[in-house]
């Protein structure tokens, strides 16, 4: 029985311990954005384009790429390389082209660093010099994202605008947080050294336990400053891309829950019960051995 006591107790401590460290050390570890972050992101919708066959509407497809360098991050900070671009869709492969392919629409290549616990961007040592800083929410929400507007980055604007928290979605059987935001007559350079306006309706879906983007798409135009047309996309995330980022969100959010939630209650629940039974244990009487029973037996006779 003391044998058991002991272990019992020493169960109970390793599980305390393992509760408290699951409350006061995980969160810290776990709710970051990992550096082995490497993600193709695929659209399809339809645009139009000025000196495109008079600017009819066309399928497109886009394609974004996003890889952490991870011998660039930080324990604070992950620096990311994005890969964008879109492609009026002529029946190829779905891929990105040259520059000078015809049936390219546009194309971009971003380099940011963001706060692995916030998801903020933010200045880095290891951008490149030269490197635009951009502002708020870039690829993806804090965990834990909250029912509310957050600063999020528009490129095209080069500046952030606040995204709001629009109400909830099921998508694969993932409760998400849509957000949206609407640009409109907003002055940008539509083309390199071409004035213009630039509209846009963007909208994302996020897991909220883990701050993922599982789905995005947009609704965009570009104008001269005449007021003709350059530009007139829509895209939105393929099923088949929002299902890859779905199943990967609901994994890392069983994970998040073990660690966070499952843990603890093991930890400080069963480790409180091996206490108690422990000490119950121990405080039993020990049982008496035949020889001092057979003495008292004796003892009682008047031997």
């Amino acid at each position: 029985m003391r044998v058991l006591a002991r272990v019992l107790l020493g169960l109970g401590v390793f599980l305390i311990i393992a509760g408290v460290l699951a409350v006061a050390w995980a969160p810290g570890v776990v709710k970051k954005t990992p550096l082995d972050v490497n993600t193709v992101t695929n659209y399809e919708g339809e645009a139009s384009k000025i000196g495109v066959d008079d600017f009819a509407k066309k399928p497109v497809y886009a394609i974004t790429m996003t890889k952490v360098d991870s011998k660039k991050s930080t324990d604070d900070h992950a620096l990311f390389v994005e890969t964008s671009c879109a492609v009026f869709d002529t029946g190829g492969a779905k891929e990105c082209v040259n520059g000078n392919d015809p049936d390219l629409i546009t194309a971009s290549i971003d380099i940011y660093a963001e706060d692995r616990v916030s998801a903020l961007s933010v200045d880095d040592k290891n951008l490149p010099e030269g490197t635009v800083v951009p502002e708020g929410l870039i690829n993806k929400f804090p965990f834990g994202a909250e029912k509310k507007s957050y600063p999020f980055w528009d490129g095209t604007l080069g500046r952030a605008v606040d995204i709001e928290y629009k109400g909830e979605k099921t998508l694969f059987g993932l409760k998400t947080y849509e957000y949206s935001y609407t640009v409109k007559d907003e002055p940008i350079e539509v083309a390199e050294g071409t004035p213009g306006t630039y509209d846009n309706v963007i909208t994302v879906n996020v897991d909220p336990k883990t701050g993922s983007i599982v789905k995005s798409g947009q609704d965009q135009q570009r104008y001269l400053e005449d007021g003709t047309p350059a530009l007139d996309i829509q895209v939105v995330q393929t099923d088949a891309s929002v299902k890859t980022a779905v199943d990967e969100a609901k994994t890392n959010g069983k994970s998040l829950t073990l660690l966070l939630t499952i843990v603890p209650i093991v930890g400080f629940v069963g480790g409180a019960l091996c206490l108690l039974a422990g000490f119950v244990l121990l405080r039993r009487p020990r049982p008496e051995t035949g020889a001092r029973v057979a003495e008292k037996e004796k003892v009682g006779a008047g031997v």
